[in-house]
């Protein structure tokens, strides 16, 4: 809830088995989009807490609530946390007949991890809570989950078990929002001229999913399509994405305007962040990974790279080069033309997913 980043299966909206879930339920015949739903339920929660504060003022002043990656809130003993959480869905977000359980629990954590990321913070502490059916393999969740904790220095601390028809994790993330005065890096920062870069070519986790759906026609390693070799790590960038926490602290001591994680897919994300910032986009290109197609790089979701806007360039050059880590790769720039977005002087087209309910 503390953000539209919803996460979904690539190159198919968000459900990886066909016919089971692609955000839609069996609801009335008129869905409610995802944007609309979280819309209502902020206005519902912000009466509430406007109700409960002293000053009427929500969000407090310094604090970001729902909107952004994770949620940036003041504590009565002084200082600010960030709240993330994400949910996990067989069958919507992960096929359990493509991804292990070691896979799915790694992933779970390290999604909502990647909303931190985005925000130039480290996670410190989570919460997972599990639901599945009988016969659930939770050792093997927990040991994806463990292994996921120890690459971020997150430390699980606690969470829930309950029976469910299928199988669900929901994670929750508490972290720092980093030393010094530097503010977490948020979607609204970003300025007409500004300019847009990616930690990493984009599309490999769709193309990952292709070839696990298609192993014979789906990756054609060695015919030229695909590199020896490549197959196997576009797979892993599906089943075992890896937040970009090094890239998003980087970025946030540089003083950068303004980031966002995709999991949506680079339209529907980069959309997200200029509608936050009120300013339009020009992309000159889009870095496509090696084995992925332009439409995977555009519109698949799940690469859980960082998207970054900065007014000093070289600054965040220089921070990347200084943290030992790839620079950056250069999308284009922000606008004046709020809502007009680009590719090449052309419409950006659509892409990205949204659940209905």
């Amino acid at each position: 809830m503390q953000s539209p980043n919803s996460r979904g299966v690539p190159g198919r909206g968000k459900g990886e088995s066909d016919g089971q879930g692609k955000g839609h339920g069996d609801g009335p015949s008129d869905p409610v989009d995802e944007f609309d739903a979280i819309a209502g339920l902020r206005e519902q929660f912000e009466a509430v807490a406007r109700f409960l504060s002293p000053g009427g003022e929500v969000p407090p002043l310094g604090d970001t609530w729902i909107g952004d990656d994770a949620a940036v809130v003041g504590i009565r003993s002084g200082g600010r946390v960030l709240l993330a959480t994400d949910l996990v869905v067989a069958g919507v977000h992960v096929d359990p007949t493509l991804s292990g359980p070691g896979d799915i629990g790694y992933k779970a954590l390290m999604v909502t991890v990647s909303d931190l990321a985005a925000m130039g913070a480290r996670p410190e502490y989570a919460l997972v809570s599990v639901a599945g059916p009988a016969g659930t393999d939770l050792p093997g969740l927990g040991a994806g989950l463990a292994e996921a904790a120890g690459e971020t220095g997150c430390a699980i601390v606690g969470g829930d078990l309950a029976h469910s028809p299928v199988l669900v994790l929901s994670t929750a993330v508490f972290g720092d929002p980093g030393p010094g005065d530097a503010s977490p890096l948020l979607r609204s920062g970003a300025r007409p001229g500004h300019q847009l870069f990616v930690t990493g070519p984009l599309g490999r986790s769709a193309a990952g999913l292709r070839m696990l759906r298609d192993p014979a026609g789906g990756s054609q390693v060695g015919t030229g399509v695909h590199p020896p070799g490549s197959a196997a790590d576009l797979v892993r960038a599906h089943r075992r994405p890896v937040a970009r926490l090094a890239e998003g602290e980087a970025a946030r001591r540089s003083g950068a305007s303004a980031a966002i994680d995709l999991s949506d897919g680079l339209v529907a994300d980069l959309v997200h962040l200029a509608e936050a910032s009120n300013v339009g986009v020009a992309l000159d290109r889009v870095p496509v990974a090696e084995g992925a197609t332009v439409e995977e790089a555009l519109g698949g979701g799940e690469d859980y790279e960082l998207v970054v806007a900065t007014g000093a360039p070289d600054d965040l050059l220089a921070a990347f080069r200084a943290a030992e880590l790839p620079p950056p790769l250069p999308l284009g720039l922000c606008t004046d033309r709020a809502g007009v977005y680009t590719l090449g002087g052309a419409t950006l087209p659509a892409g990205g997913w949204r659940h209905t309910f």
